[in-house]
């Protein structure tokens, strides 16, 4: 093979050099080989003897080379700098030209991107659908389909689009964007866009090119942002795949971008002989999954006594097991036999400076990095070449209506000696501005109306100069410290959209999948109070929880220590258990406990353990006045009788304290004995007595 060099984590593809300018073309030998199999007799036309060639061996070894550039370029492989492939560049500008803020029939957006697209109007209205499919840069209304079920979406004339605000804020920028002529020579074509988002990486795509392929897996969109916010703070990072079925995902053989992942569907136990399917893994869909449920079930991999497909907004597969089979081993059969399992290889192959190459998900985000960083340097500067000309012009204008300059020109009668009068009337206010007079600022001077020039307010004007003076010191501060205005913009995005793009796929080792996630809850848990036993086999009547064999219980007692157990089918605890639950790290709850001088209030979560040891929640030789999940809006309190005792009730808030650790003390209640603590008022709340509300400080 031809000489080929790679700089760290990248793979430079071997590009059909007929095509290419010479700038362009690979370049010598490196330290390692290409993942990308580009190895074909036609991409080496060195191999074959030029002089051996017939005229019509030639040309066709130079028409194939060219169309092999033409479609890894311009049509298959995404390009880095805007993470678009060519078809979805063009949708996004038509909509750009097209934007109003309505949205447009998708005929017609096809139509416009027609003009730049010269392969069709079924690849632009498909790859339309899949962009507004993925929410980020395209808001659609009508039928685009079910990413679920498969079903195609609606005729272009039935359904309307329009960007998102994302996209219009941070992909487009007239004034910066390099154009090229279109394929008819019509019309300006983006060459890129001045894209501000990890676009590769948040869609995700597919293409096969000749002798190469690319399969970029999506990502979150928050925790891009927070990993390019890393990066200008020169911190590590990682980030992983995020599906938009959602499913589950097991990434331990995903290195940063390279390798593959492990997917599965989320099942659900509805009951000892149903399970429920809620969620899909990528690349699938219910029509896919129930094809292999069936074929999996002719071949006798697994027993189904009836499938029913509910699905429309969300996914929801109901499978039923024939009897002797429960729904545990149904789960396990379903990921070991069908769809509801599956694996995914991601191979990074993009298109930089003109050519292929393959890089990782890290070198991907630095450079959309320093991309970010340039175009908001771009954009700053513009900025401020508009504001320093609106100053001068802003300067020009007061001068020359302060100063009535206007009025030397009343007497001239022609416009040579027009235009010479008003240079002649700005030389003594030379040092005033901010650059030399050109005949620009004279002709707009010019034309300045009379009803401007009368009703000119000199406060108001040096009101407007100092607004601008304001805006450009502002600008110039930021590109002093471009890092940190790029990552108030990141943090910006991150407030703004973050909330709108929520993880979706759940990132989990399939090991703990199978224990933990679709487990079935076979186990009744109780407590009986008057034995003192809690557990699946006690018989009680307090704290039914529905466990599976792996679950753990938290015990809280009375006396405020606490301990976390095995699932036991009977033990002892004795008579003073308050609480009874599955532990969760951070599930909050609330807790308010008196010792013998004071009682306290605190808001706590319970993070790690070790089993069957015991933990203080309060002091020793201290008394849980209460204690429940989560937090109430207000706790009522009722204190002991005592002479001269003023004050016999007041209100809190528990949720002005702040959560943290169980061992805390917490915030001081009072020093009187309480009666009661309750989340409502009890029957012996006194409306009328006179009722404090305590602050914490």
């Amino acid at each position: 093979m031809p000489d080929k060099k790679q700089s760290k984590g990248e793979h430079a593809v071997q590009q059909p050099e007929l095509s290419l300018s010479g700038a362009d073309k690979p370049a010598p030998d490196g330290n390692g080989e290409s993942h990308i199999e580009a190895e074909a007799v036609l991409l080496r036309p060195h191999a074959i003897d030029p002089a051996n060639k017939g005229a019509l061996h030639r040309r066709i070894d130079h028409s194939f080379l060219e169309y092999a550039s033409y479609v890894i370029r311009d049509r298959a492989i995404p390009n880095l700098a805007d993470g678009l492939k060519p078809v979805q560049r063009r949708i996004m500008w038509a909509l750009h030209e097209k934007d109003d803020g309505k949205f447009i029939k998708v005929a017609n957006v096809v139509g416009h991107a027609m003009q730049y697209h010269p392969h069709g109007d079924a690849s632009i209205a498909d790859a339309l659908v899949n962009l507004t499919n993925k929410r980020y840069l395209i808001e659609g209304q009508g039928n685009f389909g079910n990413i679920f079920t498969g079903d195609p979406a609606a005729a272009s004339r039935y359904i309307e689009c329009r960007l998102t605000e994302l996209a219009r804020n941070e992909v487009f920028n007239d004034e910066i964007t390099e154009f090229i002529p279109s394929y008819d020579g019509r019309n300006k074509d983006p060459v890129t866009l001045p894209c501000k988002l990890p676009l590769l990486l948040m869609l995700g795509t597919e293409g096969i090119a000749v002798g190469m392929s690319s399969r970029i897996l999506p990502h979150n969109f928050f925790e891009l942002m927070e990993a390019q916010i890393a990066i200008l703070e020169q911190k590590p990072f990682k980030v992983l795949p995020d599906f938009f079925t959602g499913g589950l995902m097991d990434a331990s053989e995903y290195k940063d971008g390279r390798g593959s992942i492990k997917v599965r569907a989320k099942i659900k136990v509805k009951d000892d002989s149903t399970v429920l399917i809620t969620e899909l893994p990528p690349h699938t869909t219910t029509e896919t999954l129930l094809g292999s449920i069936e074929d999996a079930s002719k071949k006798g991999k697994l027993k189904v006594r009836s499938i029913n497909d509910f699905t429309a907004g969300k996914v929801e597969i109901e499978i039923k097991a024939p009897s002797g089979v429960d729904a545990e081993q149904l789960v396990s059969a379903l990921y070991a036999f069908t769809a509801c399992e599956s694996k995914i290889d991601s191979r990074i192959t993009v298109i930089r400076n003109n050519r292929p190459v393959e890089l990782t998900v890290s070198e991907i985000l630095e450079e959309n990095t320093r991309q970010l960083v340039d175009i908001l340097k771009r954009e700053l500067e513009l900025k401020l070449s508009k504001l320093e000309s609106e100053l001068h012009f802003r300067t020009l204008e007061r001068i020359f209506i302060e100063e009535r300059i206007y009025k030397k020109i009343e007497q001239c009668k022609t416009n040579e000696a027009v235009v010479k009068a008003v240079y002649d009337g700005f030389k003594p206010f030379a040092n005033q501005l901010i650059r030399d007079l050109v005949d620009e600022d004279v002709t707009r001077l010019l034309a300045v109306r009379i009803r401007r020039i009368s009703l000119f307010d000199i406060n108001q004007h040096r009101e407007e100069i100092e607004k601008v003076k304001s805006d450009i010191a502002e600008t110039k501060k930021h590109l002093k410290e471009l890092t940190k205005y790029a990552i108030n913009h990141l943090e910006m995005l991150l407030a703004k959209y973050g909330p709108l793009y929520p993880r979706l796929t759940k990132k989990s080792r399939f090991d703990e999948v199978e224990a933990k996630e679709v487990a079935f809850k076979a186990f009744k848990v109780s407590y009986d109070r008057e034995k003192g036993y809690v557990g699946h086999k006690a018989g009680g009547e307090e704290f039914k929880l529905d466990c599976t064999r792996y679950d753990k219980l938290l015990l809280i007692f009375r006396d405020g220590h606490y301990k976390v157990v095995e699932l036991e089918e009977k033990l002892f605890v004795g008579p003073d258990l308050v609480y009874c639950g599955i532990p969760e790290r951070d599930k909050v709850f609330t807790v308010a406990y008196s010792t013998r001088d004071a009682s306290f209030l605190k808001r706590v979560n319970f993070g790690g353990f070790i089993l069957n040891k015991e933990y203080e929640l309060a002091p020793p030789k201290s008394k849980l006045l209460y204690f429940e999940e989560g937090t109430p809006d207000t706790l009522y309190i009722r204190y002991k009788p005592a002479p001269h005792q003023k004050i016999n009730q007041q209100t809190c808030k528990p949720g002005e304290l702040e959560v943290k650790g169980a061992k805390t003390k917490g915030r001081q209640l009072s020093i009187k004995a309480v009666s009661s603590i309750t989340d409502k008022p009890t029957r012996g709340w006194d409306e009328t007595a006179t009722t404090t509300q305590l602050q914490f400080t």
